[in-house]
């Protein structure tokens, strides 16, 4: 960033040759707004915002809030609310924040009338039916929750640390009882069972002896698990790619971010070298003019179809 700052500060000073062309003083100020636009939007620098300000044709404050106020209207009309004008605008975070609080308030208005609506309706009478379902839906629950207490007791009872003697052999089995405990806690049958693994405590003759109504509701419980565990890997995800500008399609895998990353680190490195000559180039008027000159064909060429 500090090449950067010197690049402006350089070019603020050269603008005023009197060697220069009309057109190359206007090219130099098109790099100077853009390099100092982006530098203050990254921390506000008194400095070059006044830098800004001198060779753009706007004010820069103004256009920042002109900016933030057609980010503040676009999100209104995808989300379709009204964000209202009794918050502070001073950010892109500020009013993300605001519409994330706000649709936060509506959803949990929606969440308490739904909830009025569901009490309202288990008020009235249930028929036989819906009886059936719900009695089935709790058996269900308690065949799940006595399939996961049967396997914590077993590993509790094989693993207890206090029936150890051995203080190594103690400590073992007290990391196997914490891991054992956080399973239960957080209803992991798969971790459970890992651990059973783990202790040879479920051999294949065991495997093959688990009744059908146990083993369905290993089935159950696992396949929730990895539901949970999907939706967890997907927002993990969304979030790396958001934070680093990576397109929600785009399949992410640590092979390919390394080999993203390397590629990154090789164009930043060429990038700082390109600036430190530029700014070795710049000291004189001769050849600030060819790098200018070198600028427009480099934009011709980009603006090309071809």
């Amino acid at each position: 960033m500090h090449l950067r700052v010197k690049m402006v500060r350089l070019l603020d000073r050269a603008s005023d040759n009197h060697g220069l062309t009309k057109t190359e003083r206007r090219q130099i100020a098109s790099v100077i707004t853009g390099l100092a636009g982006e530098l203050v939007a990254a921390g506000d620098d008194a400095e070059l915002k006044a830098v800004y300000n001198r060779h753009s044709e706007f004010d820069y404050d103004s256009e920042e809030a002109a900016s933030l106020m057609g980010m503040k209207s676009v999100l209104e009309d995808v989300l379709g609310v009204d964000l209202g004008d009794d918050f502070d605008i001073d950010s892109p975070e500020g009013i993300l924040e605001h519409a994330r609080a706000h649709i936060s308030e509506k959803q949990s208005q929606y969440g308490a009338d739904r909830q009025a609506r569901e009490e309202r309706r288990a008020k009235r009478k249930k028929s036989v039916s819906q009886l059936a379902r719900e009695a089935q839906l709790q058996a269900d629950e308690q065949g799940l929750r006595q399939s996961i207490r049967e396997v914590y007791r077993k590993l509790a009872s094989a693993v207890h640390p206090d029936r150890e003697t051995d203080p190594q052999e103690r400590a073992r089995k007290t990391a196997l009882m914490q891991r054992a405990n956080q399973a239960y806690d957080k209803n992991d049958l798969l971790q459970l069972l890992e651990l059973q693994l783990e202790l040879e405590h479920i051999d294949q003759s065991g495997i093959d002896n688990i009744g059908e109504d146990r083993l369905k509701h290993y089935n159950r419980i696992l396949k929730d698990q990895l539901v949970e565990l999907d939706q967890e890997i997907f927002r993990v995800e969304a979030g790396f790619k958001a934070q680093f500008c990576i397109l929600p399609f785009e399949n992410v895998s640590p092979g390919t971010i390394m080999r993203d990353l390397a590629s990154e680190i090789v164009r930043v490195q060429h990038e700082v070298r390109d600036m430190k000559e530029d700014l070795a180039a710049l000291q004189e008027v001769k050849t600030l003019k060819i790098w200018l000159k070198s600028l427009r064909h480099r934009r011709y060429e980009d603006d090309m179809p071809f």
